[in-house]
């Protein structure tokens, strides 16, 4: 580490002796948790539905009844938290019941997920907190390849850092509470309009009855190359929408960028215009559970 700041290779190190808290076991957390619990760490695990907590029990993870016996159990170790909104977030730290009630002096807060810059900030005032959101989808959690962009105090972070090596690849400290969050925000803006942008080049190509397939395998090694257009794009042309990273979670996300984006005075019509489609994805079309790849469903005729 050659500063307070900056990237942080992945370094495989033991985490024998830590007590870990883990909340939230969906599609990411679940790998998370797994992760910490093969490097050593002793991990309570705390999920709003039975199934995923009993499936982590037989992995010889332990189960918490209560989100204030996991933070008894973590003491002032480190608890993560890895869920889908930001009021969730809200409620299961500083509601009725949460965290907050076992919650020691000392403990540190790793915000896995994808949550409000505001909110973010105010919370790092009351507790300790570092706000590390993802990207890399499941492929990325599974592998425990994440690319994870960190917000928090230089101390925060350097005690967070042996948690994040082993869920990442890639870390970078970007700053103080909320950086991260920024950061994973820039990064689903990208994200949002590039799979808008793939979703019409791929119609476009069927409409003029070109194979897809051929223009995205043709179109790979070109300046359009991303891996949007390569997991995505493949997902768009055999019609696998099957959830990853669901569209009804990205829409949270273009909603939380554009909250951001009036906040600090940007004004972008692509911004509205993707706020716009997956509003219609979601609400209109009712296809929020799908993968966000299918947001290519709205240039497809509908029954």
């Amino acid at each position: 580490m050659t500063g307070a700041r900056g990237q942080f290779l992945h370094m495989s190190k033991p985490l024998v002796g830590h007590k870990i808290g883990f909340v939230g076991l969906g599609n990411m957390g679940r790998a998370n948790a797994r992760h910490l619990h093969e490097a050593g760490a002793e991990v309570v695990v705390w999920n709003r539905s039975a199934a995923p907590a009993e499936a982590a029990a037989r992995l010889g993870l332990r189960r918490a009844e209560s989100l204030p016996e996991l933070a008894r159990s973590a003491g002032g170790g480190v608890i993560c938290i890895n869920l889908t909104t930001t009021e969730v977030v809200e409620q299961v730290v500083f509601g009725p019941g949460g965290l907050h009630e076992g919650l020691h002096p000392d403990a540190l807060i790793i915000d896995f997920g994808t949550t409000g810059v505001a909110e973010t900030k105010r919370w790092a005032q009351q507790v300790n907190w570092v706000d590390a959101p993802v990207s890399g989808g499941q492929v990325g959690a599974e592998a425990a390849s994440l690319t994870i962009m960190v917000g928090g105090s230089d101390e925060h972070v350097r005690r967070a850092l042996p948690v994040l090596q082993v869920c990442g690849k890639k870390i970078t400290h970007l700053g103080a509470s909320g950086s991260g969050q920024v950061t994973k925000l820039a990064n689903q803006l990208i994200v949002a309009q590039t799979i808008d942008a793939v979703a019409q080049a791929l119609r476009l190509a069927e409409l003029s009855g070109v194979d897809p397939a051929l223009v995205r395998r043709a179109l790979l090694g070109g300046f359009a190359e991303s891996r949007i257009l390569d997991l995505h794009g493949e997902r768009m042309v055999k019609r696998d929408f099957q959830p990853g990273g669901r569209a009804e979670l990205q829409l949270k996300d273009v909603r939380l960028m554009s909250e951001l984006a009036a906040s600090v005075g940007l004004d972008s019509a692509t911004l509205r215009n993707s706020l716009q489609q997956w509003e219609r994805l979601v609400h209109e079309k009712g296809l929020g559970d799908l993968d966000h790849s299918g947001l290519f469903r709205l240039y497809e005729p509908q029954p």
